[in-house]
């Protein structure tokens, strides 16, 4: 085999890899549409990644998110492209002893854009003991993947 046929052949692979995350979910992968039923869902999500995060688990807290390199995050100094680039900006807050203060959402509003598309707007607050120590508006572009609605866009300030 040639190198331009590897080449292409591997580039073709990756691809193909990356498109399965962006491409539509089949109508038979579903989850109900209706934006009752959306919202209890993703508020079961967003509890489970809460519960991640508070007990420390950096990969169940990012299993929220679809692997992809096209999965963006919007922070407050950039927006960061792609599952290594948003692990790199949790993985201090994992490591061990350092300070993590406990996560919850309130306020969920969920909007159906699409088939297997969401927008979920929320309030994410983090608390210290009895004080707030950060909170605000999260928008999470999220697509039904793999049984679960997994974000594709975060926004958080």
């Amino acid at each position: 085999m040639t190198a331009l046929t590897r080449f292409v052949l591997t580039g073709g692979a990756a691809a193909a890899a990356a498109c399965t995350t962006l491409m539509p979910t089949p109508a038979s992968e579903l989850p109900p549409v209706t934006a009752a039923a959306v919202r209890v869902t993703v508020a079961a999500n967003l509890a489970s990644d809460a519960r991640a995060w508070n007990s420390g688990d950096l990969d169940a807290f990012l299993s929220a998110y679809v692997p992809s390199d096209s999965t963006t995050y919007v922070t407050s100094r950039g927006v960061l492209h792609g599952m290594a680039s948003i692990r790199t900006a949790y993985i201090q807050r994992f490591t061990p002893g350092a300070r993590r203060d406990s996560l919850r959402f309130e306020n969920l509003e969920v909007d159906v854009l699409a088939p297997g598309v969401i927008n979920a707007i929320a309030r994410y607050v983090l608390t210290r003991g009895d004080s707030v120590t950060s909170q605000g508006p999260t928008s999470l572009v999220m697509r039904w993947r793999n049984g679960r609605w997994r974000i594709i866009h975060d926004h958080s300030s």
